[in-house]
């Protein structure tokens, strides 16, 4: 079992923090499927705008989250212990740390993955974020700045020499962006180069893809995070797979597994019905009515409903039906009809 600090984790997979996704209901519904962490979307150091609404709903922690794990992002030392210390007082279990993010936003305020390029204001931040709390510190970064300067490996042995007790690596530079495929080698090098556990992020889209990178990078655990967004059931359905990878081929590291060996098991990982789904984005689409207040909620839905149906055959009138609604009886009937039909 993965543990952080003091807790032990009921598995080894956790849900990346996304802006705008990953707010308190689906943390919960993620939370049901199998994750064993799920920490929330990011929120800034600034601690003057924790009044706002919207930062009041990016902190609400998921209801059955015994572990309610709080991500901050900034570039000083000082507000960033603050904002650590606040969150803390707040409820936090686990203050986790962004130095991942590459949105542009983020990153022209010297934050996010825009760190990575300064060793030694990440030594004080971390420093100074791990001294002023008296909970774990995890950290969430890339391989580097660019493909050119991975110093994933470096970041790391500040981590843990700072005091970080968990580090999740994402498989691109912060150049990368989102593009292309993620790499797991500097994840693998990581992981050999520090004690603390490592968690590896990126293009982890199925049980086949997670067997692989944990074989691949030695690491404790992984992150899922586009993977899960319409499909909170990713969680148990890659920890199934593991679980029959590992009864039908045990752990041998050197012995490289073949496409027939993913084929048989995935076979026998079951899939969520439609009447499952169904039913878990109702409750999906309720709690972030209930969240955000039905005018907000209804936008909010949105992107959600079009996520759990992209795949759905026929589906395309009713993702596009439920952009133009206005009401949530409106949005939730449309979902039965569309179950329905």
């Amino acid at each position: 079992m993965l543990s952080i600090g003091p807790y032990q984790l009921p598995g080894n997979l956790l849900l990346a923090p996304m802006a705008g996704v990953t707010d308190s209901t689906f943390r919960q519904l993620c939370l049901e499927q199998g994750a064993a962490l799920a920490a929330s979307e990011m929120i800034s150091s600034d601690t003057s705008v924790y009044a706002t609404a919207k930062t009041r709903h990016r902190v609400l922690p998921a209801s059955t989250d015994a572990i309610h794990a709080v991500q901050i992002a900034g570039s000083d030392p000082a507000m960033m212990a603050e904002a650590a210390r606040m969150n803390v007082d707040m409820g936090a279990r686990i203050i986790d740390i962004n130095m991942g993010c590459p949105a542009k936003k983020v990153c022209k305020k010297l934050a996010g993955s825009a760190l990575l390029s300064d060793e030694l204001l990440v030594r004080r931040i971390l420093e100074t974020v791990v001294d002023s709390v008296s909970v774990p510190v995890t950290l969430k970064i890339r391989t580097g700045p660019t493909p050119a300067s991975r110093n994933g490996v470096k970041i790391a042995e500040i981590a843990e020499a700072a005091g970080i007790q968990c580090l999740a690596v994402h498989g691109r530079t912060r150049a990368d962006k989102f593009n292309g495929i993620a790499e797991f080698d500097t994840i693998r090098d990581i992981k050999r180069a520090v004690s603390i556990p490592v968690i590896a992020n990126g293009d982890i889209l199925d049980g086949a893809t997670a067997s692989r990178v944990l074989q691949h990078t030695g690491c404790d655990g992984l992150m899922i995070g586009r993977a899960a967004q319409g499909n909170p059931f990713v969680f148990r359905e890659i920890s199934a797979y593991l679980r029959l990878a590992e009864k039908t081929h045990g752990r041998d590291a050197a012995r490289q597994p073949e496409a027939d060996d993913f084929d048989s098991v995935e076979a026998q990982v079951s899939k969520p019905t439609d009447e499952e789904i169904k039913t878990v984005l109702h409750t999906h689409l309720k709690g972030i009515y209930e969240v955000y207040g039905e005018y907000r909620g209804v936008r909010i839905a949105r992107k959600h409903i079009s996520w759990y149906l992209k795949h759905k055959r026929n589906s395309g009138y009713f993702r596009n039906l439920a952009n133009t609604v206005e009401t949530a009886n409106e949005q939730l009937n449309i979902v039965d009809e569309f179950f329905n039909q």
